[in-house]
């Protein structure tokens, strides 16, 4: 169920980010990156903006927050760089998982196998 007055059209989309198709090649975002509000929505701010402000209250991952906002990605990865810019949110990584040993992961198919 869409929003009111809420579409995808491309019209829409294009003024959303000023005529920008792409993020920026620095952008640091990708699907996963979190990324946490710096500071609340002000009066006046672009709508989509401040609702990526209030999403962002605890680190929301990007692929959330395009869901969420029903907006393509790569928009959104747009709309995130600008508040990136102005200092209002931050992007971090997920933490990458640490590799087992060799020798654990053996450990643990021997005993997979005595099963």
């Amino acid at each position: 169920m869409s929003r009111p007055g809420r579409d995808d059209s491309p019209d829409r989309l294009y003024t959303l980010t000023g005529g920008r198709a792409h993020a920026t090649p620095e952008s640091p975002f990708d699907l996963v990156t979190l990324v946490v509000a710096e500071c609340d929505p002000t009066p006046g701010m672009q709508s989509e903006h401040a609702a990526i402000l209030k999403l962002t209250q605890l680190p929301t991952a990007v692929v959330e927050l395009a869901a969420e906002l029903k907006l393509p990605v790569s928009i959104t990865k747009i709309l995130l760089g600008d508040l990136l810019t102005a200092g209002r949110v931050s992007a971090r990584h997920p933490r990458k998982a640490a590799v087992p040993e060799p020798d654990v992961l053996e450990q643990v198919l021997v005993g997979l196998r005595n099963l």
